[in-house]
């Protein structure tokens, strides 16, 4: 599965284009979790995502922050 291939599931199953690239990071991650996407193609699009700026959110672990790197 391709970037371009990936935007159009989001915008036909959402009705609306992604905001960034986050939320096609997001969108990536819930296809693999669900099994619609192997975990060769979740990589793929992951790494390009990333290289597009794409960031997985900090997230809080007793009162302190944690930077995904």
């Amino acid at each position: 599965m391709t970037l371009g291939e990936l935007r159009r599931i989001f915008m036909s199953l959402k009705q609306y284009e992604p905001e960034d690239t986050n939320e096609l990071l997001d969108f990536a991650q819930q296809r693999y979790l669900q099994g619609e996407i192997c975990v060769l193609q979740y990589r793929n699009l992951i790494r390009e995502l990333e290289a597009i700026g794409a960031k997985k959110p900090d997230y809080i672990v007793d009162g302190l922050v944690q930077r995904n790197a």
